[in-house]
């Protein structure tokens, strides 16, 4: 291997080691307020590359149909739970109005063919709203659930999500237009916008996550259900509405990558397990609550993924997923068994 070879796979492994931080960071950001392991967040990812090809090919996207029927069952929930009428206006917002208002946005985009940073808006926004919609109905029924409980719930979400997928986009893989063309050379090698695209807007990503839970209140309170659930709520912080906005954050991360990582590889109906599994790898580096570590052991699956892919392309995901082994050995000897405190 020469040096320009070794060039374009830190390239590639960068670029991809990106999109999976923020993979990461979603699963430690979920994890750390609702303790759920949110198996299906590569579903967001792998939904949002999917309604952009729809999109772009004119045609009115599945996951309309997905947001406008779980928001009908997310009110349905929502006013059986309640005793009185009091206070709807929120959820009817959340649930009903926006889902309507995104998928009439969604038909016309798809009949008069907008422009490419519309469609762009669009999916982003109808992945993000999907978010909280799954919250209300898979999750927050049983928040106070053991975390088994909740793991399962969570596999059993992203069985229905992978047949939804399938049922609403088809089998047929797309990959979606870059986002910026062109390039430039550095010493003879050739370096592409897109990547540079990637890293930079995951970066920013990053910063907007870490301003928005250091120093807004939203933040704050999200940061004070990840310490301690029940002192959040003894202190007056809606602890459902703090998973609802988790994971609302979590699938505008989602929206963002697919969107993100498109252009780079194919995507099909259940590609999002592959890739949640890959962020998953690098949230357990970091023990599913450091986000710094958890996005360093992201970049190293995505490096691992490129250089492995090049000396042994039939065997990448082998390697990939075997780096999970060590690191959770190295956890369970590292961590005294204890309790779970988060209530």
């Amino acid at each position: 291997m020469d040096w320009m070879i070794a060039a374009l796979l830190t390239q590639d492994g960068l670029s991809t080691g990106a999109i999976y931080v923020l993979l990461a960071v979603s699963l430690v950001l979920v994890f750390a307020v609702t303790r759920v392991v949110n198996v299906a967040q590569g579903e967001f990812v792998a939904f949002a590359a999917l309604t952009v090809a729809q999109l772009q090919d004119g045609r009115l996207p599945g996951i309309t149909f997905m947001v406008l029927g779980g928001g009908v069952l997310a009110m349905t929930m929502e006013v059986l739970a309640r005793r009185s009428g009091a206070g709807l206006w929120r959820p009817a917002l959340l649930y009903l109005g926006l889902p309507a208002a995104l998928s009439a946005g969604a038909w016309a985009a798809s009949s008069w063919s907008a422009p490419y940073g519309v469609v762009l808006v669009l999916t982003v926004a109808l992945v993000t709203v999907l978010g909280p919609i799954v919250y209300r109905v898979a999750f927050q029924p049983i928040a106070s659930a053991s975390a088994l409980t909740l793991l399962i719930a969570a596999i059993a979400l992203h069985f229905v999500l992978t047949g939804l997928g399938l049922y609403f986009f088809g089998p047929e893989g797309v990959r979606t237009p870059a986002l910026v063309d062109g390039g430039f050379e550095v010493a003879g090698m050739p370096v592409a916008f897109q990547p540079l695209l990637v890293i930079a807007l995951s970066g920013l990503a990053m910063l907007a996550l870490y301003l928005f839970s250091g120093f807004t209140l939203a933040g704050k309170a999200l940061r004070a259900v990840a310490l301690h659930r029940r002192g959040a709520l003894l202190m007056g912080i809606a602890t459902d509405r703090a998973g609802g906005q988790a994971f609302a954050l979590a699938a505008l991360i989602g929206a963002l990558s697919g969107v993100l990582i498109g252009p780079m590889v194919t995507i099909y109906y259940d590609s999002g397990f592959l890739l949640g599994l890959k962020g998953f790898v690098g949230a357990i580096v970091g023990a599913l609550s450091l986000y710094p570590t958890a996005a360093v052991g992201a970049l190293l699956v995505g490096m691992i993924e490129a250089f492995g892919s090049f000396w042994a392309s039939a065997y990448k995901e082998v390697v990939v997923f075997t780096l999970i082994l060590p690191v959770l050995l190295w956890r369970w000897f590292a961590s005294p068994v204890h309790e779970d405190a988060h209530d």
